[in-house]
């Protein structure tokens, strides 16, 4: 019979991810290793591996769970059924709020995915598109006769900066 998972397995795993987030956004992914992860979070380094197979594998779960946030985000507000500019407001606030305690988070995203597996890259890009996609859908609604379809994402990257 498979050994069950403990009860704290998942918020375990949840501080490791935003000790590891912290420290790659302070001194990078290829500065960071896994020794000073596990000492940042107080275990062994075997003890880590059987939260996460690897280094990278770490690296794609920070990208990934904050870049499934961002996605859920974008579709909670859509699913309030407001008017292009009330949900262009909401979406800007929200992302802001989500900035706000994701700082870490965010720098991974910007400054490592790069190191990620191609794989690993692909599947976030596509969620960091599938975001982007979700903000120039309103942006269009904005003014669909002012702003041609064409202008769309890049009007909505400017927001990004």
């Amino acid at each position: 019979m498979a050994r069950r998972k403990a009860a704290s397995f998942d918020t375990q795993r949840g501080a490791i991810r935003d000790a590891a987030a912290r420290l790659f956004a302070d001194a990078g992914y290829a500065s960071t290793s896994v020794a000073d992860i596990a000492a940042a979070c107080g275990v062994s380094k075997a003890l880590l591996y059987h939260y996460y197979r690897d280094k990278e594998h770490l690296l794609f779960d920070i990208a990934e769970s904050y870049t499934e946030r961002l996605q859920q985000i974008v579709g909670e507000v859509g699913g309030e059924g407001l008017p292009a500019v009330a949900q262009l407001r909401r979406l800007i606030a929200r992302f802001m709020a989500e900035y706000e305690h994701s700082a870490a988070r965010h720098r991974v995203l910007v400054q490592d995915v790069k190191y990620l597996s191609r794989a690993h890259r692909t599947r976030v890009v596509a969620r960091q598109r599938a975001v982007v996609d979700g903000f120039a859908r309103v942006v269009g609604e904005l003014a669909p006769a002012a702003a041609p379809e064409a202008l769309h994402k890049p009007l909505t990257m400017m927001l990004f900066g």
